[in-house]
């Protein structure tokens, strides 16, 4: 199908976290994660295709860094990003009915440049100082692993890629106190999910070896479903897909040479979605399909409400997995 093309004011659907100065989930046995001391804002749903789209349209005409790549175009499976013309004159458009898919093939790099173009305003601007350089995170044209794994949070970060604690309580913490508990998957269940459609509670998009869901993949044509199909299967903050469809980075180190990755994806069972399971992955590399974002913010917004934030476009790439999960 012909694509579509993609430019902003883009919508970021967010929801507000609270309960801050939730105890840690103590126990997972290996760690404890999930303690935040402040109110924050997570994205309700994971970057999409359309809305990165948007990004490498408003700052990646020559595409200085590699934001994009033509897995997401050709790709198993394609979020179905097509880029088109000349470097120093690329535009991007999306396969019609694919705008809503969640981005995949993404670095941390990328992330974090994506993230960093929404700090400073979404502007219009080749990639570098002030468009995805600079912002939330100083990268300076950090490409490297070790470049990256150097890269921290800046100071007064207003949009960013959440730490493991922000993404994990947003994903199992129970609200309503500061020792509320936790659940073992992101759909408020302590029994793991199955992965038909339509959504009847509890589902996601994974892939099912035990016969008790489709017996394969929840679509087998597109493999990816669009962010919020699973409308009654929300996290507690009423976050959708942090479980299944794609896995996602967060901002923190998991080990020497590595970034966290969490939320299992189309392509694992159900115990990648548990709470028990942390991944981690090179924050640089191509050619594999399973790793997408969420962002996060601080912004001043009433607490339990939903906010609507405008964003110009969407920042992606590819990215290496350091070994392929099991079905």
């Amino acid at each position: 199908m012909v694509g579509s093309a993609q430019a902003g004011p883009i919508s970021i659907a967010m929801v507000t976290v609270g309960d801050s100065g939730n105890a840690a989930d103590a126990n997972l046995g290996f760690g404890a994660w999930g303690a935040v001391k402040y109110v924050y804002q997570i994205g309700k749903y994971d970057v999409t295709a359309g809305q990165y789209a948007a990004f490498l349209n408003a700052v990646a005409p020559a595409d200085t860094y590699g934001l994009y790549t033509s897995y997401m175009a050709n790709g198993f499976p394609a979020a179905g990003i097509i880029q088109s013309g000349n470097s120093g004159s690329y535009s991007y458009s999306v396969v019609a009915g694919h705008e809503n898919f969640p981005i995949n093939f993404i670095t941390w790099g990328d992330a974090a440049r994506f993230s960093n173009w929404l700090q400073n305003g979404q502007p219009n601007g080749a990639e570098g100082p002030g468009t995805t350089e600079t912002g939330a995170y100083t990268l300076n044209g950090a490409t490297s692993v070790a470049a990256l794994m150097a890269v921290t949070r800046n100071s007064g970060a207003m949009w960013f890629i959440p730490t493991e604690d922000e993404w994990y309580k947003a994903a199992y913490y129970k609200g309503g106190g500061v020792n509320a508990g936790y659940w073992t998957y992101p759909t408020q269940s302590d029994t793991a999910p199955i992965n038909t459609l339509p959504d009847t509670g509890n589902h996601a998009n994974i892939y099912d070896s035990s016969g008790t869901g489709n017996g394969g993949y929840t679509d087998p044509n597109n493999f990816l479903t669009t962010v919020g199909a699973f409308n009654l299967s929300p996290g507690p903050y009423n976050t959708f897909d942090q479980g299944g469809d794609i896995f996602q980075w967060n901002e923190t180190a998991a080990s020497p040479g590595t970034r966290g990755l969490r939320g299992g994806s189309f392509d694992t069972n159900s115990s990648y979605l548990s709470s028990f399971q942390g991944y981690f992955f090179a924050p640089t590399g191509e050619n594999f399909r399973l790793t997408g974002f969420r962002v996060a913010s601080i912004a001043s917004v009433p607490e339990s409400s939903s906010v609507i934030l405008l964003v110009i476009g969407i920042v992606a790439l590819t990215v290496a997995r350091r070994r392929r999960p099991r079905r």
